[in-house]
């Protein structure tokens, strides 16, 4: 037993050819006459714009280059705040990344891999963004008037770049940010949104544990009545799964988020102080998951 099998196993399986057999392996550039070319192939993607080679780096797993790709990216002067790099590329990225998961095409050892690429880029950006904020006469640590937010990484899972960028994006945009860290319990959860007077509270997960301890803070924050707004994110998490298993738990608001940086303007919407404008996009999320569960349901039927 090792602490990195995962990573071993992950830079052997990307070492093989991708059509070989699991009885008979073979290396890449194996191959008869393929084995010149196979170094120079393997790098030609360095040669790429900045933004492809930061979506390849975060597909692969690759955190050798990350950092100096991120930064030449915000100082190229296609990205006026730090921010955007954010929200650009390496978003863009993660994109990739989840639509591959979704389809089969990666595994969760994979994504995790991602993840902490993802993270090593974000923190070589955040000292510019919280730098950016005190010039602008903010302070990331000042309440702000746009709302407060409590998110957590749920209990029993330790991952937390979704999280983070989550707080970065929601804190760059005014609002006042608690973050509870990972592994947390509902009780702290509940705690901390009824102690900071939450406007939104947010769940955050990567595997797929997760999604029954989010249904249990649903049905803790219906106990205890409380009508704070949800959302809910992460890797495993789907639009279906809040539709069929948490909104059902919980009486008051709930959003799936497909990603960190559409957070702002489901945040946003959810504390609108047009109350009339924030009811309608709470009725429309809340009828196109009952939607959801009709088609579920139905799909059960059909399959018996």
């Amino acid at each position: 037993r090792c602490d990195n099998a995962t990573e071993r196993m992950l830079e052997y399986a990307a070492s093989l050819e991708p059509k070989c057999k699991p009885t008979a392996v073979v290396k890449k550039g194996g191959a008869a006459g393929a084995a010149g070319g196979t170094k120079k192939a393997a790098d030609a993607w360095r040669s790429l714009p900045v933004e492809k080679r930061i979506e390849h780096s975060l597909v692969k797993g690759i955190d050798e280059f990350v950092v100096a790709d991120t930064e030449e990216a915000r100082s190229s002067g296609r990205y006026t705040r730090p921010l955007q790099v954010i929200e650009g590329p390496l978003m863009e990225g993660m994109n990739v990344v989840g639509d591959l998961f979704g389809a089969g095409k990666m595994f969760l050892p994979q994504v995790i891999k991602s993840a902490r690429v993802m993270k090593r880029a974000v923190g070589h950006l955040i000292p510019f963004i919280e730098e950016e904020k005190r010039r602008m006469g903010g302070d990331m640590s000042v309440e702000s008037n746009a709302g407060v937010f409590v998110i957590a990484t749920v209990k029993g899972d330790v991952h937390d770049i979704g999280k983070n960028i989550v707080a970065v994006v929601l804190g760059c945009n005014n609002f006042k940010v608690i973050d509870l860290g990972v592994m947390t319990p509902w009780e702290k959860i509940l705690d901390a949104a009824v102690e900071h007077k939450a406007d939104v509270i947010g769940l955050s997960g990567l595997i797929t544990p997760s999604l029954d301890e989010m249904v249990t803070v649903a049905k803790r924050m219906e106990e205890r009545g409380i009508k704070t707004p949800l959302l809910v994110g992460g890797a495993t998490t789907s639009k279906m799964h809040t539709a069929v298993k948490i909104a059902p738990a919980y009486s008051g608001p709930v959003v799936h988020v497909l990603d960190a940086s559409r957070s702002v303007p489901v945040v946003q919407a959810l504390v609108d102080k047009n109350l009339q404008q924030r009811q309608e996009f709470v009725d429309e999320v809340a009828e196109q998951y009952s939607e959801l569960r009709d088609e579920f349901y139905a799909g059960l039927e059909d399959r018996k």
